[in-house]
């Protein structure tokens, strides 16, 4: 290895020293190596400099888990009960309902849009007397520690960009993930693990593609990216040491590697290498720490029950809330789940049964467990996908079956722990289930919101890239007040 150095510093041709004599002082490249934002100037020069890692104000959450339910469920089958749909059932959605709203390619070209009302029953629960339907008893028992709002739209028609709206604050995607954002913003509380984690599962119904664009860095620093673990004995592909390395060798060799990394940085001034430093750090403590903290041997047998037996079988969706528990516990900013299998344009009876057996106790069993811990209050858990399901059936509908379409006019998703008042429901929609009539939430507002609520202001979230100041919250959003304790 030092033969190599000893190349590396020896190849100085008339580029190298013309672009080494541009970067000005070697000060330069070991302050920001100390401190990576020092010279950064990423935000406008109308504005106050943003500080990473110090919040904007007092936050109210530490932490946030996302339960992302990928594929959209439907809100007339879970939390937005609308029993004047049972009564039209099969009558044409009115064209004044309706108010010519896009509608996707499965019904446009339909003859009718016949309403259905939900095959499944409602009751209402807590001093809320929130309408929570028959699929979800165990999230009825927690009525009283989540805020459901029922308000939520999007401009987005489909999934994909629906998908990244959510997550990036952008449909097109190549943006900072929230999770990045966050990272970005208030760092890590765990030197030994990622300030953001990726969990996937993937239910019994129609799946729709999960993407690493999703947990993207974007323009950010790449060790602001989203890392994903996966199941089985290696959750993190390529984290052990290969055979006939042990800890002291891959020490040794980090070492070295990092002297040519800082003579490259010297020469290139190139920040993902000191990135790339950062990550390989990272790698080598997460040898240790991720195996401790993803071993649930050690979780107590009522902790076993409270989550289903489910949470014992790796990559299941109960095994992933334990889980993010344990890395939420352990410092992780931002534990993001994707839970597949949503998108059910036919069959929605069988197939949302599946799912919602799959999430339902596992997800309440998560708000409780951490409340018994003391741990609520400080994290922010979300439930919900990227839109909502049309108050018409698409295709034919009959008397035991139906499918519906995407809706992003109004959907539903609820909200627990993190300074997010709990025992409410937020916003109504019509008595169709098809348009938001009182306190709407946009994407945006939501996103606003979780910053908030991290002690972060979204306006002032900023990173300045090829010119522009970005955010998450683009240029809109603002924080839905009333929900915040």
């Amino acid at each position: 290895m030092e033969n190599e150095i000893r190349e590396h510093s020896l190849n100085f041709n008339r580029r190298r020293f013309l672009s080494k004599l541009s970067l000005g002082l070697g000060s330069i490249g070991l302050g920001s190596l100390l401190i990576p934002d020092l010279f950064t100037q990423n935000n406008a020069d109308d504005g106050p400099i943003f500080s990473p890692g110090i919040p904007s104000f007092a936050p109210k959450a530490k932490r946030v888990i996302y339960l992302f339910q990928n594929g959209a469920p439907s809100q007339l089958e879970s939390f937005d009960y609308k029993p004047k749909l049972r009564e039209m059932m099969g009558q044409d959605l009115p064209a004044s309902v309706r108010g010519g709203q896009r509608l996707t390619g499965f019904t446009a070209n339909q003859a009718a849009l016949p309403l259905v009302g939900s095959f499944v029953d409602f009751k209402q629960y807590g001093e809320s007397r929130a309408w929570i339907s028959d699929l979800f008893p165990h999230t009825a028992k927690i009525v009283g520690d989540i805020c459901i709002v029922r308000s939520m739209h999007t401009e987005a028609i489909n999934h994909d960009p629906a998908i990244t709206f959510f997550q990036t604050g952008a449909q097109q995607g190549n943006r900072p993930s929230m999770g990045a954002w966050l990272s970005y913003g208030l760092g890590s509380e765990n030197k030994n693990l990622p300030a953001f984690t990726v969990l996937i599962s993937r239910g019994k119904g129609n799946s729709q593609g999960v993407y690493s664009k999703l947990w993207s860095n974007g323009f950010l620093d790449s060790i602001h990216q989203g890392v994903q673990f996966g199941k089985g004995d290696d959750p993190v592909l390529y984290l052990r040491d290969p055979e006939g390395m042990n800890k002291l060798d891959r020490r040794k060799m980090l070492d070295k590697l990092s002297v040519l990394n800082e003579l490259a940085y010297d020469e290139l001034g190139d920040p993902e290498i000191i990135a790339k430093v950062k990550q390989y750090e990272m790698a080598y403590r997460m040898q240790t720490a991720v195996p401790e903290t993803l071993d649930i041997s050690q979780e107590p047998d009522d902790i076993i029950k409270l989550y289903g037996t489910e949470c014992l079988i790796p990559g299941t969706f109960a095994a992933n809330c334990l889980l993010a528990r344990k890395l939420s516990e352990n410092g992780v900013r931002f534990v993001q789940l994707y839970h597949q299998g949503w998108d059910q344009h036919a069959n929605l009876p069988g197939d949302i049964t599946g799912q919602a057996k799959d999430v339902d106790q596992a997800s309440a069993a998560l708000v409780t467990d951490l409340k018994q811990r003391g741990l609520l209050d400080e994290t922010l858990v979300i439930w919900g996908g990227e839109f909502g399901r049309t108050n018409f059936s698409q295709g034919q509908l009959t008397k035991d079956n139906y499918g519906r379409d995407h809706h992003p006019r109004c959907f539903s998703i609820w909200m627990a722990g993190g300074g997010i008042k709990p025992g409410i429901a937020y916003g109504q929609t019509d008595e169709f289930g098809y348009n938001v009539v009182e306190n709407p939430v946009h994407v945006h507002d939501f996103q606003a919101t979780v910053l908030h609520q991290l002690g972060l202001d979204h306006e002032k979230l900023v990173y300045k890239h090829l010119g522009r100041r970005f955010r998450l919250t683009d240029v809109s959003g603002k924080v839905v007040k009333d929900i915040i304790s």
